[in-house]
């Protein structure tokens, strides 16, 4: 590393140098607005017995220079192409110029197409001009940039030297503008709401916590926007929708990212399986759009993602998987005896419910085993504090969640909309939250309020953004769809 430092820094020395020439012949190495007409993928639609004069620009990402003459190649977000620059066609000035650019640097160039000896299309300059110098040298085009760590952090360089990653970035986007699109059509609302919150609900977990000053008061970013979103049903919107960043204080893995993108859609007058229905629809739809097709690769594997979708209780799935039945299971000893046989990992300090725990050999016996889409219905309530029960039930709710390849995508309810019904629930998560649960929900009277103002019947549903790029790109991890995923902070010396 000592070694790749110090040859750095001579390249970086002999780059300054560069710099300082381009200023004392009175060219700007870091150049002005710059009228660029032709993106690179349009130039290569065309070919050589073209006309056309073209003029666009990008980054030098290949730097030959021979004598009087010199092949570079430039690229751009839609692609590359290789440009031939020639002494007694730019001049003796201009090329004097042009000796000063390389690898990493920005230029435009305006020119005409040929064909190379080895046949390959290549713009003739004509003229160029700088843009800006580079003075950090770009990792050898042979070994790219590789260590996965310095590629998420230096997010800027990886989209350079990899160019699969903005093809990725690329569909994520596209994945984001497709559902917008298909929600509007559904005549769902698109709206904001706060990413500071007063007191941490609408999901459990663990918020990141901060304070206001000017108002001496404590908040906490955002773990989820459901109850702002529930909210605007109660003031009269009858379908909206939010797509942004929500924050949990949690551990960072493949699968979490402290800082993630959810959406989130409420609608009126509906219930836990209006969602599924559409679901269903939005992501099956949304694979035919990219891929084509309803089938992908993900991780070695074919999923089959063509409707309709599996739906199964989470009692059935776990007796189907595991052979516990739990309709036999007579008290709280008895589930946890029976984990305690199938080997789950069970805390010393926590107290277990039989609902729990049956959530709990659900989570470590059969979600990895759930490779198509699957849905997984009927939840404790226990474990769903903002969910309606079941018609006649006092211990289950209408709930799914919507697991691929072993992972949860999806999180639906039947709304609660019962104002004193949610108040006891949240005075469960109080009791929780003095026990030592850092996940539990606090008490959100404002929300309560709100309800009995009188909230209609509703539906909600969440997807997670990030996930679900993963999956739709074949990425292992969620760093690899995040343009710049949390990492721990970094010594920097420059």
């Amino acid at each position: 590393m000592r070694n790749q430092n110090h040859n750095d820094n001579g390249i970086i020395k002999e780059k300054l140098k560069k710099v300082e020439e381009l200023k004392e012949i009175g060219i700007e190495p870091y150049g002005r607005k710059y009228e660029k007409l032709n993106d690179i993928a349009e130039i290569n639609r065309y070919d050589e017995t073209c006309d056309k004069v073209f003029k666009t620009a990008g980054r030098i990402v290949a730097f030959r220079r021979m004598g009087k003459n010199g092949f570079g190649q430039i690229q751009d977000p839609t692609g590359k192409i290789q440009y031939y620059v020639k002494k007694d066609e730019v001049g003796e000035e201009q090329y004097e110029i042009y000796k000063k650019m390389g690898l990493g640097d920005f230029i435009g160039l305006e020119g005409k197409l040929f064909r190379t000896n080895t046949g390959e299309l290549t713009l003739r300059v004509d003229s160029f001009e700088v843009l800006s110098k580079n003075v950090r040298p770009l990792p050898e085009k042979f070994h790219g940039l590789t260590n996965i760590e310095t590629r998420y952090r230096q997010r800027y360089v990886d989209l350079v030297m990899n160019r699969e990653v903005m093809d990725t970035m690329k569909k994520r986007f596209q994945i984001i503008r497709f559902f917008r699109s298909y929600l509007e059509k559904q005549g769902f609302t698109e709206v904001e709401t706060p990413m500071m919150h007063p007191v941490a609900g609408g999901a459990t977990a663990r918020p990141f916590v901060t304070h206001h000053n000017a108002l001496d008061m404590e908040l906490f970013l955002r773990i989820a926007p459901e109850l702002y979103l529930k909210r605007l049903l109660v003031g009269g919107f009858e379908k909206v929708f939010e797509i942004n960043r929500s924050f949990r204080n949690e551990g960072i893995s493949i699968k979490h990212n402290p800082e993630f993108t959810m959406m989130e859609l409420y609608q009126a007058y509906a219930d836990f399986n209006d969602m599924m229905d559409l679901t269903e629809d939005l992501i099956s739809s949304l694979t035919f759009e990219l891929h084509g097709k309803y089938e992908i690769e993900y991780e070695d594997k074919t999923i089959n993602m063509a409707k309709p979708w599996r739906r199964v209780t989470m009692k059935g799935i776990v007796k189907e998987t595991t052979g516990f039945d739990f309709d036999t299971v007579s008290s709280d000893e008895d589930a946890i005896n029976k984990a305690k046989e199938m080997n789950i990992p069970l805390e010393k300090d926590r107290t277990y419910t039989k609902y729990g725990i049956l959530n709990l050999i659900f989570e470590e016996k059969v979600e990895g085993t759930l490779l198509n889409p699957t849905f997984i219905t009927e939840y404790p309530k226990e474990i769903s504090p903002l969910s309606k029960n079941q018609k006649g039930e006092t211990e289950w709710v209408d709930r799914f969640e919507l697991f691929i390849s072993g992972r949860e995508f999806a999180n639906a309810y039947s709304e609660l909309n019962d104002p004193r019904d949610q108040k006891e629930r949240f005075e469960e998560q109080v009791k929780l939250k003095e026990a030592g649960d850092d996940e539990a929900q606090g008490m959100d009277l404002d929300y309560i309020r709100a309800l009995e103002y009188g909230m209609p019947p509703a539906g909600g549903l969440g997807i997670g953004i990030d996930r679900l790029v993963m999956l739709q790109t074949n990425s292992a991890s969620i760093r690899d769809v995040i343009l710049f995923p949390t990492l721990r902070k970094e010594d920097i010396e420059l």
